[in-house]
């Protein structure tokens, strides 16, 4: 397949994703399915919190809109054409995390691109999706039946891997695959710094850094750097239209628990009966709760994150990324820091 053939295929697949994020009824044959075909893919969409519970349809359609984004065709190209394709094929085992809805597509695309085959180990908390994808490009093109591969069980037969997971898992992924060409991504967090300007929309739109995918991202926020004076009533008025979270049962049973915990021994929190601000010097906090921490320089925040540099993924707030934007990184954003393409293009 031609890179010029497949830009074309993941554009469209871009579309498809656009129009089943947007939750649009069926468009017509341009959209490259069936009407029955494109029915089912958003029964699976609205049905697929009763396999994994955090993965709700609003989720999803969040995670197909920024994948669209990623596809769309004057993104996608100019972002190809900056790398070369690999020489050689290889089998690239692609082990995929399942904490956000198809949070390892990116990897796809970059082993696609470059010109390898990703062979997809599936997460047992996102199973369906990542196959249902697959299954369109193959009906597209039957050449991707060679380009594309989904396991549940372990694989072989790989020549390099990119695996994504908490560090524990990552000292077994050290273990049985340290002697391939590899990516081991470890835990990551993300932080927002508040300069005290902040309009109400600014703090408003921080709140979706917060709670998008109920805070299971690495790209959620866990940690807020506030100044000394900074009056904590604003960020909780700001954020008070994200409070039905609490009617999710995973996310409630949570909070109480963390609740409960706190109030047991007597630790000192902030609570509005949706999540939990804790005064803690920590960088990953428990779900549901929020670490804050008061600075009177912005060299204490600078010093704290270069110390934590290995373990933040990305920093929203005053000098840095827009606040709401956590979740929606570039194409070219990548999630350890690592060029992924560079690194595929060499293996």
């Amino acid at each position: 397949m031609k890179k010029e053939q497949l830009i074309d295929l993941l554009s469209k697949l871009g579309e498809l994703f656009r129009s089943l994020g947007q939750d649009a009824e069926w468009p017509g044959f341009e959209i490259g399915l069936t009407e029955e075909e494109y029915g089912n893919f958003r029964e699976l969409i609205a049905r697929e919190h009763i396999h994994n519970p955090w993965f709700t349809k609003s989720a999803i359609q969040f995670a197909l809109n920024s994948l669209a984004d990623m596809l769309e065709p004057t993104v996608l190209k100019p972002f190809s054409d900056r790398y070369a394709v690999a020489e050689q094929p290889k089998r690239v085992g692609i082990i995929m995390a399942g904490n956000i809805p198809m949070v390892a597509f990116h990897d796809v695309v970059c082993v696609l691109l470059s010109g390898h085959i990703a062979a997809c180990k599936l997460s047992s908390n996102d199973k369906h999706l990542v196959p249902a994808v697959v299954s369109v490009l193959q009906k597209w093109n039957p050449e991707f039946a060679n380009r594309i591969e989904c396991h549940q069980g372990m694989m072989k037969t790989m020549d390099a891997v990119i695996a994504t997971g908490s560090d524990n898992a990552t000292n077994y992924f050290e273990q049985y695959f340290g002697h391939y060409p590899h990516i081991f991504r470890r835990n990551r967090t993300s932080v927002a710094v508040l300069d005290g300007s902040e309009t109400r929309e600014e703090l408003e739109n921080l709140g979706s850094d917060l709670f998008r995918y109920f805070g299971l991202g690495c790209r959620n926020v866990s940690k807020i750097f506030i100044p000394r004076d900074f009056n904590t009533d604003r960020l909780f008025e700001a954020i008070v239209n994200y409070g039905e979270i609490v009617n999710h049962h995973k996310y409630a049973n949570n909070y109480d628990y963390n609740r409960t915990i706190y109030l047991m021994n007597s630790i000192p929190f902030l609570d509005n009966n949706f999540c939990i601000f804790k005064e803690d010097e920590g960088l990953f906090s428990p779900l549901s709760v929020f670490f804050y921490q008061r600075y009177d320089s912005m060299e204490e925040v600078n010093q704290f994150l270069e110390t934590h540099n290995q373990s933040i993924q990305t920093v929203v707030g005053a000098g840095f990324q827009a606040l709401g934007k956590a979740q929606l990184p570039a194409i070219d954003d990548y999630a350890d820091g690592i060029d992924t393409m560079e690194w595929l293009v060499k293996i």
